[in-house]
This record gives structure tokens, sequence and C-alpha cells, in this order.
């Protein structure tokens, strides 16, 4: 009996001994998702253990609309994108997106090796893709404020509210330096200048969080669940193409396209930005998907970046002309020029079929395949993805939170450029008085909230009126800031007739462009959207005025400024129209400074700071400046107990003096 109860137990200590080798052998095999572990062990462990198939998988990126948990799970799909307006629902609350994008997640959590997907979204002024998000000035004005602290702000606000909907991956900033106004995508950028362009990198900062002193030039950095993963694009020189077409050429040598295109990029690889996307266009003739020198040679090698290369929206499908017509030489070029993650982003399965078949046989070598998917996991695991791969409801209110809105509101008061104060040098019209009798607000733009904020709006080409997300239009902030006795007419185009037979004291008009975004805002003419045009002239040429242009970029308008009393460059403001009236009204003073050039004439163009033929309406870093009727108030107070302190010395000066004479 005691011997087979010694064998028993002999037994059951072989058992258990067997038992705690497994545990040990497993823990051992799950090294790839033990945080305590080297990121770079992480990233090696998990890539030998992947098939070719997990590989390809993590290298696509596929838009919501045609994503599951089913596909993402037996696909192996590394990234998900909503694209301009591909949302869950209308009007989809933070909630109701993190719901959606946590089943995409669970799928890629249940395939074979647990990698989680990371979802990607545009967030370029603002989380502009989302109901009820606070969306910020478009890059052109920010430009104007010269305050990258400010933008560094902006950077962080948005990566709450991006994480508010369970997003980890913004596509943004675009740091093109846009060198021609006609340019369909110029609101997209800070500046002509490559120096402001530079310096306005610092959202990447607010975006992923500010790089350790310590930390590896080139690596990819994101500080925590409030932060995101930034994408510096579009690379590079999307911004010089010629007349500024879309996509088009930019013809430049290298000396220039290294002096006035790249330098941006350089700031943001220092600030750890974890992902750059590749520009549709070319550079002197070589498309970007498919310019091997550029993208690994000079990027990849020289500049030594460590993040992931991703393309742009079918941007390899663009290589070719007409796009897609040798949809398999586009894949081998831009995988071997270096692109490590694909923008598909419907059609995914042709694209894996591809790839797989030249990978097989030797067309794209293994080492091309383990280099994209290594920056890709790198990137996953530095921004925290397999620890926390589901989004939660803990940052919710953080979507349009009144503490972004006032960011937003302090943004459009320092981006906005005052050109006129006076007409004929007569005194100067702003800051306007709130208490007076009757103003008429006039203009196509004045009460409409989606010509305020532009493309990228909800939608991708934007929106038009004001029901398609929360704001305040510029009338609308009118109305709250005038005094409560003030009478407010508004007509949005309004007769010779009506002007005349009301006794208004002033005029405030805001006119400008339509929303539009990429190619569709391509413009030879940049004119002024009608009735603009009259409007200025039927109102302007009447009474008192001050206009008010929302725009991407400078437009014509020297043919109605010596009719104009004021003139005001607001760009597209964003949600915040109260950013406006803080300045027209005198609570601030103006203080923003042109970022570009404003032309007298397209013919003219492209011409920039310290061309040769440069003969602007308004230069770069032109901006009157005002006061604020605080300022004025305290100042002439000042001055008036200044007189008064005087007259009172001399007095007593003369009792004094006849006094001790008498």
């Amino acid at each position: 009996m005691s011997r087979a109860l010694v064998g028993w137990f002999g037994i059951m200590w072989l058992c258990w001994f067997l038992l705690a080798s497994n545990v040990e052998a497993q823990v051992e095999y799950l090294k790839y998702k033990d945080p305590k572990q080297p990121v770079a062990a992480r990233v090696k462990d998990l890539l030998d253990r992947m098939t070719l198939d997990e590989k390809i998988g993590q290298m696509v990126q596929i838009d919501r609309s045609v994503a599951n948990a089913e596909v993402m799970k037996t696909n192996f799909i590394g990234s998900v994108l909503s694209g301009g307006g591909s949302e869950p629902l209308p009007k989809a609350t933070a909630q109701d997106w993190i719901d959606m994008i946590n089943e995409f997640q669970k799928g890629s959590l249940a395939s074979r090796l647990g990698i989680p997907m990371m979802y990607g979204i545009d967030a370029v002024h603002g989380h502009n893709n989302v109901y009820n998000a606070t969306i910020f000035p478009h890059n052109v004005g920010l430009g104007c404020t010269r305050d990258p602290e400010l933008v560094q702000r902006i950077g962080a606000a948005t990566a709450l509210e991006v994480r508010a909907t369970g997003i980890p991956y913004v596509f943004a900033p675009c740091i093109a330096v846009c060198r021609d106004p006609r340019w369909g995508r110029c609101y997209e950028s800070y500046s002509e200048d490559h120096k402001i362009v530079q310096e306005m990198t610092e959202i990447i900062t607010g975006l992923q969080g500010d790089v350790p002193i310590d930390y590896k030039k080139g690596l990819p950095y994101v500080g925590d669940k409030t932060k995101v993963a930034a994408c510096a694009k579009h690379f590079v020189g999307d911004g010089g193409t010629t007349r500024g077409v879309n996509e088009d050429n930019t013809l430049i040598d290298w000396h220039g396209l290294l002096s006035i295109h790249m330098p941006a990029y350089y700031d943001s690889i220092l600030k750890g930005v974890s992902t750059v996307m590749v520009s549709y266009s070319s550079w002197n003739g070589i498309k970007m998907h498919a310019n091997r020198d550029l993208v690994t040679g000079f990027l990849k090698n020289t500049l030594k970046f460590k993040g992931f290369v991703i393309s742009d929206w079918q941007g390899i499908d663009k290589i070719t002309a007409p796009p897609g017509s040798n949809y398999s030489y586009s894949v081998q070029a831009s995988i071997e020029a270096g692109v490590d993650m694909v923008m598909v982003p419907y059609i995914f399965k042709e694209f894996i079929q591809d790839l797989t078949f030249m990978v097989k046989n030797k067309i794209i070598p293994m080492d091309r395949i383990d280099d994209a998917v290594e920056r890709i996991l790198f990137v996953k695991f530095t921004m925290g993805l397999f620890e926390n791969p589901l989004a939660d409801y803990s940052l919710v209110n953080e979507l349009g939170s009144q503490e972004h809105r006032n960011l937003a509101r302090e943004a459009v008061r320092k981006s906005l450029v005052l050109l006129k104060n006076g007409k004929n040098g007569s005194a100067p019209l702003l800051p306007l008085p709130k208490k007076t009798s009757k103003i008429l607000v006039a203009g196509t733009h004045a009460d409409n909230l989606g010509y305020q904020c532009g493309g990228w709006t909800i939608k991708w080409q934007g929106f038009t009126g004001n029901t398609d997300t929360s704001g305040t239009t510029v009338l609308g902030a009118i109305k709250l800031a005038v005094d409560p006795t003030t009478q407010i007419v508004f007509q949005g185009n309004p007769g010779s007739e009506f002007v005349n037979s009301n006794k208004f004291d002033y005029a405030i008009v805001v006119v400008g462009e339509p929303p539009y975004a990429e190619t569709a805002g391509d413009s030879p003419t940049l004119t002024l959207a009608d009735p603009g045009p009259n409007i200025i002239n039927t109102v302007c040429g009447t009474i008192k005025c001050v206009v008010i242009v929302i725009s991407g970029r400078p437009i014509v308008i020297e043919p109605y400024v010596s009719s104009i009393d004021a003139l005001v460059a607001a760009w597209l403001p964003g949600t915040e129209g109260q950013g406006v009236t803080d300045v027209l009204f005198g609570d601030y003073g103006f203080t923003g400074k042109l970022a570009r050039t404003w032309f007298k004439s397209v013919d003219q163009l492209p011409m920039n700071v310290d061309d040769p033929h440069y003969d602007p309406l308004y230069p770069f870093d032109f901006g009157l400046t005002t006061e604020s009727v605080k300022d004025l108030v305290e100042k002439s107070t000042s001055a008036a107990l200044g007189v008064t302190a005087c007259v009172f010395t001399i007095t007593l000066t003369l009792i004094a003096s006849l006094y001790l004479t008498g």
C-alpha cells in the first residue's frame, strides 16, 4: 500500500514538473506579450513566429466600410482607417466610434498571434471627421499665429479628442510647404516659408508627447494612452507642383528639395514622429510612391527614420497612368521603394495575392517584408497597443469639451490678419463699438458653419450650412458680442435700396471661398465666390464696412480694397466664430502676420518672399496690429492722470511762487 502511495506521489510530482516546465516554456513562448521586455526584443520574438501571410497582412490598411471581425482575423489585417466622411453612422457619438473599433479589434485579437490592429483617421484640424468635435483653424491660419506653443496645445487637445473615440493614430500633421496658392491643399500648409513649417512641427509633441532627452534619434515615440501616433505628410515636395496642380510634378533641383521641402521632416524625425506618408506627387517626373532613392535611401537610411512609411489613399495605384492599369507593377515598385503599409483601401485581397506571389517567387526579397513588418510592429509596441488594444469610455467627455473650444477660440483670434484699417487716411474703423444703434451683417459666409470650417470637416469635401456639427458662426458670435440694445440686421445678399434705406452705423461683410479638398480645390483663377464681389460693392460703397475673408489661401481681392474700410483675413477658422469677434470688437488686439504672400494678380504666381519678381499686394509677414479696448482705456486713463498730475504740480508751483514773492 505504501509502495503504491509512493508511486502515486511520484507520478503526481512528475506531472507537476512537466506542467511547470510547460508553463515556463509558455511564458518564454509569449515573450512578445511581456511589457517588461525591450521593444526590440518583443518585435524580434513576434516576427520570428509569423508566417508570410501574417506578415503581409500587417502591411495592409483597409477602410472601415470593408472591415469586420472576421476579415481582421482571417486576413491578419494590420490597420483600418476612416477615409474622409467614413463614419459608423450619421452624427455618431464617441461611444459609437469606440464600439465599432473594438469590434474590429476583437477580430484581430482572435487571430493566431493576437496582433492588434491600429485604427487611423485624418485629424488635420482637430478631430474633423467626428460630429461635435472641436474644429480648430486650418494650418494656413495657424501659421499666421507664429506660435508653436499654441500649436503644441492644439496637438494635445486633438489627441485627447481622437482617443475619446477609441482611435490611436492620426494622419497629421501636413508639413507641406505650399509655394503656389492655386494648389487645392494650400490651406493644409502652415506657410510658404519652410522655417515657419519647421517651427509648427511642435504639434507632433502635442499629439505624441515630448520625446525623452535620452531617446534615440529616429525612433517613433508615443507617450501614453492620452496621446496618438502622428504622421508627417506628404513626403516630399507636395507643395511645390507646377502651377499648384494637385498630385502633379515638382520640378526642382536637389538643393531646392533639401532646402525648401525637406527641413520639416528633419524636425519631425527628431520629435519622434511615428509614421511618414508618401505624396501622390512626383519629383522631376518620378512618382514618390516609387522613389526608392528618396523613401529608402534618404528618409530611412540618411535621416535614420525608424518608424513606418505609409502610402496615401490608393497611392500605389497612381504610380501608373491610368491608375491601376498595371497593378502588379505598382505593388512591386512601391514595396521596393520602401512603402511599409499600403492604404489599399477596398480591394485588399488583390494586393495580398500579388505581394505573396512576388515574395514566394523571389521578385521581392523577404528582407524587405521583414523590414516593413518590423517597423509596423515597433510602432504598435511603442504606442502600447499590445497592453491596451481595446478602447474604453473614460475619455468620451473630452470630445468637443469647453476647454478645447476655448483653445480653438484663442487660436482663431491669434490667426486673424488685419490687412487694412481705415480708408484713404481716415481714422481706423477697428475695433468696432459694441454699443451702437444698428449694424448690418451681410455675406454668404456670415452664418454658415460649413463654409467657416472648410474642407476635411465631417465630409471629405466639407459641408454647407449649420447642421452637420456644432459650433458658433460669425453671425452668432456677433450677436453674443454686442450690447443688448444694439440691433443686428442680417441680410445675406442685400440690395442697394435696402442698404440705403436703413440707417446702419456700419456693416460687417463676410465672404470668401466655398469648402473644397484636394484636386477639387485647384484653382487657376483664385476668385472670390459670387455674389461676394457684388456684396462688397453694394455695401461698402454706401456705408462704413469691415470685410472678413473666409478662405483657404490668398485670393483676388485687389479690385475691391479701395472701397473697403477694414479688411481681415480670417482663413478657415473652424467652429469657434467668437474668436473672430474677440478681435473685431476689441476684447483682444490683432496680432497675426501673413505666413503667405498676398498677390495682386494670379499672373504673378508662383510668387514667394525673396523672389526676384516680388511685388505683392500684402507682403509675407505683413499684418496690422491693434490694441484691445481695455488697453486703450488704460492708456488714455494713464495719460489723463498724467495731465492732471502735471496741472496740479504747475498750480502748486505758481501758488508757492506767488506766496514767496508776495
